[in-house]
């Protein structure tokens, strides 16, 4: 699979989504759809088909919007310590392929580096302190700190009063097909999706945008002449 080497040296500002980009997919659908229902069937007394059916509802109503992804939101709605579980399972946080040698390589190009995640603050802090890659970004961010989802109209223009950035001149990695939608329609100006977000489940499959499979395949080397090369 053949990923377009992005221009590089028409790029100031380069910017990561974290769960399905950086992070395999496979923690948080995993703590989704088995540990939290089995947890909520527990908990509460109700079988794993009805806390599932339950669990499904709930995150459909909400989808797209900032409280999808709101841990204090699901904590209220399921009356779990819903932070407290994610840091049960940490051990199953895990980066894809070739991302800290890519961040590695990027960082030392000088460019301005951004972590732009929807995930709730607490969530944010958890994946940093286990996966140890934050030492790599200027800053990361989290929707909630905009109060605005990255796949809301208007997010990426408001981003700017919080982070200035030239559109144009930004690359955005992002698995999210909404997310990367909405991005461009406001002006980012490269925007690459990821062809296989969680390990464990099947690939995405379209030719919207270009998908990543490995950055490995992104890393600065021979390429350099034919894209533009890493020029800050």
């Amino acid at each position: 699979m053949s990923v377009p080497i992005p221009p590089w040296s028409r790029v100031d500002t380069i910017m990561f989504d974290m769960d399905g980009t950086l992070l395999d997919l496979h923690f948080d659908n995993y703590f989704w759809r088995v540990l939290v229902p089995e947890t909520y069937s527990a908990r509460h007394g109700v079988s794993l088909r009805k806390a599932l059916d339950l669990v499904q509802r709930k995150t459909d109503e909400v989808y797209g919007t900032l409280n999808w992804y709101c841990l204090d939101y699901w904590a209220r709605e399921l009356d779990l310590e819903i932070a407290e579980l994610k840091r049960t399972i940490t051990r199953k946080i895990s980066l894809r392929p070739n991302v800290e040698p890519f961040l590695r390589a990027l960082w030392y190009t000088g460019k301005r580096m951004l972590l732009i995640t929807n995930a709730h603050p607490a969530s944010l802090e958890i994946k940093m302190n286990n996966a140890e890659i934050a030492a790599y970004f200027h800053r990361c961010i989290s929707a909630h700190q905009l109060n605005l989802a990255k796949e809301s109209h208007g997010f990426w223009e408001k981003l700017q009063g919080l982070e200035p950035f030239d559109p144009e001149r930004t690359i955005l990695f992002d698995d999210s097909l909404p997310v990367l939608r909405r991005a461009r329609s406001e002006g980012i100006g490269h925007v690459y999706g990821i062809h296989k977000p969680d390990s464990r489940r099947p690939a995405l499959d379209h030719d919207e945008f270009p998908l990543v499979e490995d950055f490995g395949e992104l890393l600065p080397g021979s390429e350099q002449s034919a894209s533009g090369g890493l020029a800050s």
